[in-house]
């Protein structure tokens, strides 16, 4: 355990070297005091594909926001032009006529251009493609939030499912010797024959119970290697009682919680892109003025090419405005301004539905905190009353028979706060997942 909690630690301590470990809200995750669900989740983060894609997509987008950038700057490039005019019957220079001509022609110019960002519509595109690139940056953190959760929720299920395999084993176990002792009774002539059948209904259910529970473990274990990357082997997990409920949580919360979520961020840098884009929309209308010049050497013959007198030199200031462009312009800036509003309908469209699922998420965790309560009552009494059967049974004024029925009775109730334990602990996880990652046993809401 030592181990895994220094690597979480040294983890953690690389965080400046590798931002995106902070997406996976270690501190958040240590609430269940499980080191082995940390672990998975550090190996999560090194090994699943969809996270690698996720840091691939913003190093395009950076590569974006470069490319932008470049335009505010002065281009540089390397023109050459090598050619040769074979001879020919003729040339003519208006009246003057040269026979027989032939001619070599050495240019090797650098050209260089700068168009003046006199409106600053290129540095406009450029903010434009840096929100972009936090819209990106967003989306990827929703898919850790999402992963992670969806891991854990699994992981989670998946101890649920062990627990619940080793109460039906019980289960069917019990139900065997109650059909035994019923068909004592059958043969004695104590008990009908539907009695024997009823029995042998519920055992036969009890083992398909059990048998469906064997698929839903398999399914979870095959779901959660594919979460990690792995082609085979069993998955590791802590046993159903070592876990630890977060009792802390609040229940209720301000609407300002919304704004952590990605979608409700990237909604915002959605805004403020189409913003600089209705900008550089109306700036595309008005007149660019391009700086320009080259330098270099320009010669007939190649062994003059070198030669002082065959230096080039030539610079130029060139104002463009498109006067007719078929209304393109226009078009374009009012297809921007569409955009923008549409935008912000989504972003007003993000404000409801975020509420909504954060107040249903908070719904399904005080449900099933009530639940969970009302199921340990429900064990308690059970308890009580197995014990009660047992104290007859010892006294010999109870039977084994109704002894077998009570304790089926206590494992269907154990079952019971089995599914509300998990299911509480699964309602933390989504409640974590609506409200954008927030680690809400720090929240003073």
């Amino acid at each position: 355990m030592l181990i895994i909690n220094g690597l979480a630690e040294a983890k953690q301590t690389k965080a400046e070297g590798d931002s995106k470990i902070e997406y996976l809200n270690i501190a958040w995750w240590r609430n269940y005091n499980d080191d082995i669900l940390i672990e998975h989740l550090q190996n999560l983060y090194q090994n699943n594909y969809d996270l690698k894609n996720t840091e691939l997509k913003i190093k395009e987008s950076e590569k974006i926001v470069k490319l932008e950038f470049a335009s505010e700057l002065p281009s540089v490039s390397f023109d050459g032009f090598l050619s040769r005019d074979f001879r020919s019957s003729e040339q003519r220079f208006g009246s003057m006529s040269i026979p027989s001509y032939a001619q070599n022609n050495f240019q090797l110019p650098l050209t260089a251009s700068y168009e003046i960002d006199i409106w600053g519509k290129n540095r406009l595109k450029t903010k434009s493609a840096e929100q972009k690139l936090e819209i990106v940056k967003e989306a990827q953190r929703a898919v850790y939030i999402s992963l992670t959760s969806d891991f854990a929720s699994d992981y989670y299920n998946l101890i649920k499912t062990d627990e619940l395999i080793k109460i039906q084993d019980e289960l069917v176990k019990t139900q065997q010797e109650i059909l035994d002792k019923i068909k004592i009774k059958y043969d004695i002539g104590m008990c009908t024959i539907n009695e024997v059948l009823t029995e042998e209904k519920l055992l036969t259910s009890f083992k398909e119970e059990r048998n469906n529970l064997e698929d839903k473990k398999e399914t979870l274990i095959n779901v959660l290697r594919a979460y990690l990357a792995l082609r085979d082997g069993d998955v590791l997990r802590t046993s159903y009682s070592d876990i630890k409920l977060i009792k802390n949580i609040p229940e209720q919360f301000n609407t300002n919680i919304i704004e952590n979520r990605p979608d409700f961020l990237q909604s915002e840098a959605d805004i403020k892109r189409l913003g600089y884009d209705v900008k550089v929309a109306r700036k595309e209308l008005l007149p660019s003025i391009i700086i320009f010049g080259q330098i270099g050497l320009n010669a007939y013959n190649f062994s003059d090419l070198f030669k002082s007198f065959t230096q080039l030199a030539s610079a130029g200031i060139m104002p463009r405005l498109d006067v007719f462009s078929g209304g393109r312009k226009m078009a374009f800036l009012k297809f921007k301004k569409y955009q923008y509003d549409e935008a912000l309908n989504n972003y007003e469209k993000t404000i409801v539905n975020d509420i909504k699922e954060v107040n249903s998420a908070l719904s399904e965790y005080k449900t099933s905190k009530e639940n969970l309560s009302q199921a340990e009552n429900r064990v308690k009494i059970q308890d009580k009353i197995y014990s009660l059967v047992q104290d007859k049974t010892q006294i010999g004024s109870g039977s084994n028979l109704e002894l077998l029925y009570s304790k089926e009775a206590d494992l269907i109730t154990q079952k019971d706060k089995v599914s509300n334990t998990i299911n509480y602990l699964i309602s933390t996880i989504s409640l974590y997942k609506a409200t954008g990652g927030k680690n809400l046993t720090e929240e003073n809401i």
